[in-house]
């Protein structure tokens, strides 16, 4: 039987059938050699796990604001979260930085991951270790599961700039609908205007 235990018994090699988005529900708290939190920052990218860097404050207090600033000004069906998995399919769920999300989804406190009929937008917040992945893989994966709307913030000299994308539903890619700085307003997923100062 394929178990998290036996496939933790390969490591730091990944099992031969490979991880699953389910077994991130069963990872311990520790690595494989009692390592704290080992698998606390983790996500599932085409069968890899994937240890994310901690942040750097740039990062967190653009989260923490975005989050925020989202969340007020969501209509009552929908809620702004940060920082909890989607499950794109059977061997992929990302960690975004903040996510969009049915309020009925929000409301339930024993998820750890929501689906992609469930998701209005997504946001990530581009460093260093996670470009390419922020930038190429995983807006991939966003449009392959159809979800409509993505933006990537990107740091340019300690100022977020928010790139907007929304899904082209004849190609099934994203395309580019505005390029932000200092203010963002946009009319989809529902209306948004927020200061990028993010003081």
């Amino acid at each position: 039987m394929n178990t998290v235990s036996s496939a933790l018994e390969y490591w730091p090699s990944p099992p031969p059938w490979g991880w699953k988005a389910d077994d991130l529900d069963h990872l311990p708290a520790e690595g494989p050699n009692g390592e704290p939190d080992f698998f606390k920052h983790v996500e599932l990218i085409d069968g890899a796990l994937v240890f994310m860097s901690p942040q750097k404050r740039f990062h967190q207090r653009v989260i923490r604001r975005l989050t925020e600033a989202l969340d007020e000004q969501t209509p009552e069906s929908l809620s702004a979260v940060d920082q909890m998995d989607v499950k794109l399919g059977h061997r992929t769920r990302p960690c975004p930085d903040i996510v969009v999300i049915d309020t009925v989804a929000a409301d339930d406190d024993e998820r750890t991951f929501y689906t992609p009929d469930e998701v209005h937008l997504v946001v990530e917040v581009v460093s260093p270790e996670s470009e390419d992945r922020d930038r190429k893989t995983k807006p991939f994966r966003y449009a392959e599961a159809g979800i409509t709307h993505f933006w990537r913030v990107e740091n340019n000299d300690g100022k977020p700039v928010v790139y907007v994308y929304e899904l082209d539903p004849a190609t099934g890619a994203y395309g580019l609908t505005g390029i932000h700085h200092g203010r963002l307003t946009v009319p989809v997923p529902f209306p948004i205007d927020i200061d990028l100062g993010l003081s």
